[in-house]
């Protein structure tokens, strides 16, 4: 796929993150003042977060797609899990201020919430369930984290949502029934929804910052990119291959063996074709060739990089 289009269609889909959740967020919230709701306004809380979220993925994404400088050599891939970074820890600020909210309701007089509360729960659900699924989709196929991250944002409100749905339903029945403990369904689902926004927050976090640490891939990962190799017949040996993920990109280091006795700038055009051969990987963003002079025993001398 081609980057411009990639990018193209990451934005897209944070813009319509953006504008999706400014609806639901005002909805969320109006309904929630409205119907006496603490379960609806810490789902619209989190909605809101989410808005801030699409606007850092966006971000991230336009970082992104910035051409390789003088500074940043291997381009700017590490912008998007930066900003899935961002995301995660707003979404744990988000969790702990909603469970304090809750926890606080217990302290005052409460009141059953409106019936309407629930209806706005409904159409929350609906919507981001959708999102969800196109993003993460979309994610998946432009090995975006940051559109990853953004769409398991959307999954998160979905299950608070799901559990403000079960508080608010409580809540209401208990003022029908006159059953004073279960009014308090709904603050308790406002604690339940900040434990599953803090959790999801440590989870995408924790993956965010792996991806940006300069992991490799594992070996079951790259048996593709040293088939390749192999399959060059200059290549006399394939020492060592690390493939960096940067972003949504890959970059590959490799150390390979030829003959000894050729000259340096036949080593250097073997180099060439290796890399040329690698990058015709659409996932792949740049190669780096170490040559090695070829032993029978297995050794060679120092590496040295003709590139």
């Amino acid at each position: 796929m081609e980057k411009d289009v990639r990018f193209k269609k990451a934005e897209f889909a944070a813009m319509v993150g953006v504008v999706g959740n400014i609806i639901l967020a005002a909805l969320k919230w109006g309904v929630g003042i409205y119907a006496n709701s603490k379960a609806l306004v810490a789902d619209a809380v989190h909605s809101a977060s989410d808005v801030v979220g699409s606007l850092a993925v966006y971000i991230g994404l336009k970082a992104a797609k910035a051409p390789p400088d003088e500074d940043h050599p291997y381009g700017h891939g590490k912008a998007e899990s930066i900003a899935a970074i961002i995301v995660a820890v707003l979404l744990m600020l988000v969790g702990v201020e909603i469970g304090r909210s809750s926890f606080e309701a217990f302290f005052h007089p409460i009141e059953p919430p409106k019936s309407i509360a629930i209806v706005a729960v409904v159409v929350s659900i609906i919507v981001k369930e959708g999102m969800f699924r196109y993003k993460y989709k979309l994610g998946k196929q432009l090995k975006s984290d940051a559109l990853i991250v953004n769409a398991y944002e959307h999954r998160s409100d979905v299950y608070s949502s799901i559990a403000a749905l079960i508080g608010i339903s409580a809540a209401v029945l208990g003022g029908i029934f006159g059953i004073g403990w279960l009014e308090y369904a709904d603050p308790v689902t406002g604690l339940l929804v900040a434990l599953l926004v803090i959790r999801m927050a440590w989870k995408l976090g924790k993956e965010s910052i792996h991806n940006t640490l300069d992991h490799v891939l594992h070996d079951e990962d790259t048996e593709e990119f040293r088939n390749v190799v192999q399959s060059i017949p200059d290549v006399k040996n394939l020492d060592e291959l690390h493939a960096r993920e940067h972003g949504h990109y890959v970059i590959i280091d490799l150390k390979i063996s030829v003959d000894p006795h050729i000259t340096v700038e036949q080593g250097h055009r073997i180099g060439k074709t290796v890399k040329k051969k690698l990058m015709e990987n659409k996932n792949v963003q740049n190669v780096l060739v170490h040559i090695n002079p070829y032993s029978e025993s297995g050794s060679s001398e120092d590496d040295v990089d003709i590139q």
